[in-house]
């Protein structure tokens, strides 16, 4: 399960893990202009750890979820 919310500077995606074996904490993916965050509670710790993502590396993880195993280069048009 999923949900969308619109705020001011950002989208904020939350992944919910659903199921009956090992659950883990929800995601929140904020989607910024410049970049995307990714946010999780560590239970142990009771933190919330943060990944930042440059537009690039979002583009590329998009990429490489579609494609087999090995390296990979993006072709871009860095013109834009």
């Amino acid at each position: 399960m999923f949900s969308i919310e619109h705020e001011f500077d950002s989208t904020i995606v939350t992944l919910v893990d659903e199921g009956s074996a090992h659950l883990q904490e929800d995601i929140a993916i904020n989607l910024f202009e410049d970049c995307i965050t990714i946010e999780q509670l560590d239970p142990r710790t009771d933190k919330v750890e943060k990944i930042t993502l440059s537009m690039r590396q979002a583009e590329d993880l998009a990429a490489a979820l579609d494609l087999p195993e090995g390296v990979y280069v993006v072709a871009r048009d860095d013109t834009a």
